[in-house]
């Protein structure tokens, strides 16, 4: 295998690991917050419980997100020293903001909402966490916008072979940015509140303290169900960008390879003969694409052979058209599962609503499985959008081929890969560990001499969840 490939590979499971937590640790820290809210507002127990309860889970996969991320950050060190050289000067200035202002704010004050229970201010300690979810948000938000330049490179200029940037504002304001930061937001809320609703779907089928766990699924299908709606709004805003700024990834999410007619349909599945440049026995949704992509029932997209000639004359010879199959799949693994969360998350509120969760046993075990499906949502969005930018690293501008370190070998590569995946597989095994051990013991502490074990806040407490 050769060494683009295997370096691709490394920086796939390194990101697609590292985000596993990302979103986790977003939706969390808000719903965490929430809850304490409510405690705050209404003084009523089972709030401080829920507070107490969730904090243990945001408090763990926080201190593994952070150690994933530094792997991530040392595999892109490694790798991708010429990408570094190109484009150093515009990528390292969102990432060294995040890490000064965004972690800063969301280390100093979990320390602060961990230790100061009981020791500052009740309004004092619920804003630390309402700070905690605000820098998880915006550390979200600086990574995008370095990845938004990549797809769609604004504030620059070209000077001695490398990107220099000359426009700050442009670079924070990129259009990219502005519709895949509220998508992210959106997903990473849906990611919070299903694994609260399977959480609290297995505890109810266990019939363990179904007052706690009913009360923490409905707040949490309230928030998946407009998170999940958000998605699909937000999402629709990110096609309509597509059409303009990759329209060869647009075209590859729906397998064209000719322009389509006005109105163009939908594909719902198809065949795609990547070797004769064709897709056949196809089942499509009328003016559905045209609606996509423009916002109204009219106007055609333009296939992948048209954008490749005008590729061709832009850039020079060469093969623009990125891994079709891949990047059509993963855009309907996404769409699938995020209309499944849409409507299971509101089948929920029925059931809340008009009769009681632990009656619908079926629906419960549904949800317990459903955890996973925004952690799938996500990967599949994540692998459409950069498997659809290819050949591009920076589009446009920089392909991936020319992006790798030119003195790292094949078999180093795939050294640092296989111990990247033995410390991925440990990670992923201490998190299930001590998550199943916190579902375990439950929000109620069950003899006296543990008390302070019910106290996440304390370090008696913090001792107990992870022991």
């Amino acid at each position: 295998m050769t060494e683009i490939m295997l370096a691709r590979l490394q920086f796939a499971s390194t990101t697609i690991f590292h985000f596993f937590f990302v979103p986790l640790s977003i939706g969390l820290a808000f719903l965490t917050a929430l809850m304490q809210t409510m405690y705050y507002v209404t003084k009523k127990e089972k709030y401080l419980k829920m507070t107490d309860f969730w904090g243990k889970f945001f408090l763990i996969n926080f201190a593994v997100g952070v150690v994933t991320g530094l792997i991530q950050e040392f595999q892109f060190g490694m790798n991708w020293s010429e990408y570094s050289r190109f484009m150093g000067d515009i990528f390292g200035v969102p990432l060294a903001i995040e890490a000064l202002l965004a972690f800063f704010i969301e280390s100093t004050f979990i320390g602060i909402w961990v230790f100061g229970k009981n020791r500052i201010p009740k309004g004092l300690h619920l804003a630390s966490i309402w700070l905690v979810s605000f820098g998880t948000i915006i550390s979200a938000f600086w990574i995008l916008t370095a990845n938004s330049f990549m797809q769609n490179p604004v504030g620059y200029e070209l000077e001695n072979g490398r990107a220099l940037m000359n426009d700050l504002v442009a670079v924070l304001t990129n259009p990219k940015v502005l519709v895949a930061f509220p998508h992210t937001i959106f997903a990473a809320l849906a990611t919070g509140s299903f694994f609260i609703i399977g959480v609290s779907a297995w505890k109810l089928l266990k019939k363990q303290d179904l007052s706690f766990f009913k009360s923490s699924m409905t707040i949490a299908l309230i928030v998946g169900s407009i998170s999940s709606l958000g998605i699909a709004f937000s999402g629709h805003s990110q096609a309509g960008y597509l059409v303009e700024a990759q329209p060869m990834k647009m075209a590859a999410a729906e397998g064209i390879y000719e322009d389509t007619t006005d109105p163009a349909p939908w594909t719902v599945i198809a065949n795609i003969d990547t070797e004769n440049k064709e897709t056949t026995m196809s089942l499509k949704i009328p003016y559905l694409l045209s609606y996509l992509s423009y916002g109204e029932f009219k106007g055609e997209v333009q296939g992948m052979n048209t954008i490749q000639a005008q590729y061709e004359e832009k850039f020079g010879d060469g093969n623009y058209i990125p891994p079709v199959k891949t990047t059509f799949w993963s855009f309907r693994i996404m769409v699938g599962f995020g209309c499944a969360m849409i409507l299971l998350t509101f089948l929920g509120l029925i059931y809340r609503k008009w009769g009681k969760p632990e009656n619908h046993p079926f629906y419960l075990r549904i949800m317990v499985f459903m955890i996973a499906a925004p952690f799938i949502a996500n990967t599949s969005g994540w692998i459409m959008s950069e498997i659809g930018r290819q050949p591009w690293i920076v589009n446009g501008l920089f392909q991936t081929s020319q992006a790798i370190s030119p003195n790292v070998s094949s078999g180093q590569i795939l050294f640092s890969l296989i111990a990247f995946l033995i410390v991925f597989t440990l990670l992923f095994a201490a998190t299930v560990y001590l998550f199943v051990k916190v579902i375990k013991q439950g929000p109620y502490v069950k003899k006296e001499e543990d008390v302070s074990a019910s106290d996440p806040f304390s370090t008696g407490g913090l001792d107990h969840a992870v022991k």
